[in-house]
């Protein structure tokens, strides 16, 4: 066993535990709202005014005790290639873990952007309605009504000539 490379080797223990520690840290802050969720915090999202259309998000615990990485401990860890491929596949699986719940996340975020999407354009269509409700011309809509009130006037007396020229006839 070289001392040097003993030496290096503790160097990177230290290391390790020092992103481990920087892990832990980053899931305790990663929460926006009052809800993390890489600290096991569910979040409800509401997509209507009755609550029927929800999606439920689970949070995880994602510290590195929640992704199966432990400190550790110099002079025991690291020692030899053994050691070391053992930290290795723990790290292995921890990615593994990140890469299934980024896929989760994922999955979930396109879910809220449609929905994101669908509200904004349903939003549109209802602020124009609005606006083509009360932003109408006045002088033009009281020539529309002008013209209804005259078709009507002019119905009504159509009408009365049909009937007149009806009871001649009889």
């Amino acid at each position: 066993k070289d001392p040097t490379s003993q030496a290096i080797r503790q160097n990177l223990v230290v290391q390790y535990n020092n992103v481990l520690q920087q892990i832990n840290t980053t899931a305790q802050d990663a929460s926006f709202n009052g809800v993390n969720l890489l600290n096991g915090d569910t979040l409800k999202l509401v997509f209507d005014e009755t609550g029927k259309s929800t999606l439920t998000v689970t949070g995880v615990t994602y510290n590195a005790g929640g992704l199966g990485l432990s400190t550790l401990v110099q002079g025991t860890d690291f020692i030899d290639n053994a050691a070391t491929n053992r930290v290795l596949t723990s790290l292995s699986n921890a990615s593994s873990t990140l890469r299934s719940e980024a896929s989760s996340l994922g999955s979930n975020l396109s879910i809220v952007e449609i929905r994101q999407d669908f509200s904004k354009g349903l939003i549109n269509v209802l602020q124009t309605g609005s606006a083509n409700l009360t932003l109408a011309d006045s002088n033009e809509e009281a020539a529309n009504s002008q013209a209804l009130s005259t078709r009507q006037s002019i119905a009504v007396s159509a009408l009365a000539l049909a009937n007149q020229s009806q009871q001649s006839v009889l």
